[in-house]
């Protein structure tokens, strides 16, 4: 079963595993998934959409029951503009009635965290680091907060509760179906804004540096995860390291879209967010983990990627 099933991720996560001859169960409340995003596989026998809530946990109950494995993907993200409690509520919860359903029925939990836990720490940045968040007043780290609180109820399950737990710190991830908002990321906002011919916004100066991570490398990476019996219990980290600036991407997608012309940007200063909005100058994973543990290797240059992902774009204009 994947919770969040018809998201971004999810959606791509179930059409893999019944590629490989999975029996699949999509768990999801639609907030912000899509039942388009599930238009391939909506009538394989074998997939079945449970349109529920995961904070309902008696539903979760029943569509769980004779499942091996959980992918527990649903979750809330940054609250940037605001609605930090529905993050923490959200997140926390969802995840304790995930763990609550994996401890009853005795199947596995993989766990999709984020990046974002290693908050401010010093890229490049490895499993085994501490974790640095910022002020408990700025209520852009709750989402991180949240997160951290579910990779420890996940390894407390495993060690407590005898229920496999393996959590994945994904990064910067992108592709077909992204989100076309900031929860989607900046590169999803970006394309949209230069397919209008609108000013690319970038918040910050630009400056700061992420790294991105096509769909299809995410998604072959959490499959073997899964399948690899070494990788239970542990944290693993899944993703790119080619680093790239804001402003870097934000060139590189106008001139993917409109070459030979010179990108409008504009910039919003962190302060018009409010609520001490702070922001992480360069997230970078450190990929020898899982490369040693699960044969783990991104394939996808950013260009590459970003090439399909505006063809994605193109053939679903926002309506």
């Amino acid at each position: 079963m994947v919770t969040g099933g018809a998201g971004f991720i999810g959606s791509h996560l179930c059409e893999a595993l019944l590629n490989r001859g999975y029996a699949v169960r999509c768990y999801d409340d639609l907030s912000y998934g899509l039942r388009d995003n599930l238009k391939t596989i909506l009538d394989n026998p074998d997939f079945n959409f449970f349109h529920k809530d995961v904070c309902d946990g008696k539903s979760l109950d029943v569509a769980a029951s004779g499942t091996t494995i959980i992918f527990h993907l649903a979750a809330r993200k940054i609250p940037r503009y605001g609605d930090a409690l529905s993050t923490l509520r959200i997140n926390n919860d969802g995840t304790r009635n995930v763990f609550e359903s994996a401890a009853k029925l005795k199947c596995r939990v993989v766990l999709a965290s984020t990046s974002d836990v290693y908050g401010k720490g010093n890229p490049p940045f490895r499993e085994s680091d501490d974790l640095l968040l910022g002020r408990s007043d700025s209520r852009r780290w709750s989402y991180a907060a949240s997160k951290i609180f579910d990779e420890h109820l996940a390894l407390a399950y495993h060690a407590e509760r005898g229920v496999d737990a393996l959590v994945l710190r994904f990064f910067g991830t992108y592709g077909p179906r992204h989100h076309r908002s900031w929860w989607g990321g900046p590169q999803s906002v970006f394309i949209d804004q230069v397919l209008r011919g609108e000013e690319i916004t970038i918040h910050g100066d630009g400056t700061q540096t992420r790294s991105f991570t096509y769909i299809d490398d995410l998604i072959q990476g959490i499959v073997k995860a899964s399948e690899t019996k070494e990788a239970w219990g542990q944290i693993l980290n899944l993703g790119s390291d080619e680093e790239v600036s804001i402003m870097r991407l934000a060139e590189i997608i106008n001139d993917l879209i409109r070459p030979g012309t010179k990108p409008r940007i504009k910039i919003v200063p962190y302060e018009n967010f409010g609520g001490n909005y702070e922001d992480v100058r360069r997230r970078i994973p450190d990929l020898s983990r899982a490369g040693q543990l699960i044969g783990y290797r991104w394939k996808v240059p950013l260009k590459e990627g970003l090439v399909s992902t505006i063809e994605w774009h193109r053939r679903n204009p926002i309506k």
